[in-house]
């Protein structure tokens, strides 16, 4: 294959929290790079996740959901969101197929087209494998008509895979010819740092209060290796890698939901989070997980850069 017809761009996947965005980002790179849940505001850093195949690399970023903000860690999250419109080549707008659209969808629409007019547009029907064919049709019609009527819409199920390839299809002919931006095989450039601490996070809002996810934060205090024995040497292996974490919390009502009885729940989470953290590095874990109360750390502008934000 010749350089001219290998094509190579950057997309942004936008929409409202919880649209689907995570999941599908990690079905298309075809591993997990960015976490997922059921909660909103969820991501909070624009993970980059890369495609390959043989004719194209698409570098997907996955930002935050765009929201009307309530502080100042939202309006940050909302202007990384913004910043990201005008570094790609496309933006993917994901609906979910089971949800109507709303006002929160055309805030979005109305911020994208305002901030990136000439960047191509795609609506992304989300969660299909959720509802039968009529349903999906209908939607199929309707993001096509809140989008213009010109706009690509398309239809896909991160959860069966259904339409997956057809977006990468899809979004490869929308790319300009060009070499490839990351060396084959590399699935991500976020640091393992930044990657611990999303998973640590994502295992710290399984099955918690809506309150949580906002007032979360999570900081690698230092990930070192521990010293090996002669025998473990001789085996090859990786030493040990012990993590200590700090998670941040804004109450100490939250702190006690993190910890739960007995410091059982937080016992959970770190066995959770060991043990993707372990398939990320492909190597044996030690983590250590603290909880500390940062009292309104959403709201102060020096706490928000302790945090990294």
């Amino acid at each position: 294959m010749s350089d001219e017809e290998f094509r190579s761009g950057f997309v942004c996947f936008v929409g409202r929290p919880n649209t689907g965005k995570s999941t599908l980002t990690n079905a298309l790179v075809g591993t997990k790079v960015a976490i997922t849940s059921s909660r909103p505001q969820t991501t909070r850093s624009t993970i980059r996740g890369i495609v390959n195949r043989d004719d194209c690399q698409l570098v997907l970023v996955d930002t935050p959901g765009l929201h009307r903000p309530r502080t100042l860690l939202g309006q940050r999250l909302n202007d990384l969101v913004r910043d990201t419109y005008s570094e790609v080549d496309a933006i993917c707008l994901t609906i979910p197929v089971d949800e109507k659209i709303g006002p929160g969808d055309k805030y979005i629409l109305d911020q994208v087209t305002h901030m990136a007019p000439r960047t191509p547009l795609i609506g992304v029907v989300t969660k299909i494998d959720k509802v039968g064919k009529q349903r999906v049709a209908e939607q199929l019609v309707a993001v096509s008509k809140f989008l213009g009527g010109e706009r690509d819409v398309i239809p896909v199920s991160a959860e069966s895979g259904e339409q997956v390839e057809a977006l990468v299809g899809l979004l490869a002919s929308m790319m300009k010819p060009g070499p490839a931006f990351y060396p084959e095989g590399e699935i991500t450039d976020t640091d393992d740092d930044t990657m611990m601490a999303e998973l640590i996070r994502e295992a710290a809002l399984e099955g918690v209060r809506d309150e949580l996810p906002h007032s979360l934060a999570v900081v690698i205090e230092e990930a070192v290796e521990r010293e090996q024995t002669e025998a473990q040497e001789k085996s090859g292996k990786p030493p040990l890698l012990e993590v200590h974490a700090l998670l941040y919390v804004e109450r100490s009502s939250q702190k006690a939901i993190i910890i739960g009885k007995g410091g059982a729940r937080l016992k959970e989470v770190g066995t959770a989070a060991r043990a993707e953290i372990e398939k990320l590095l492909g190597r044996r874990v030690f983590l250590s997980l603290h909880v500390k109360i940062a009292k309104d750390w959403q709201r102060d502008p020096k706490q928000l850069g302790r945090l990294g934000f």
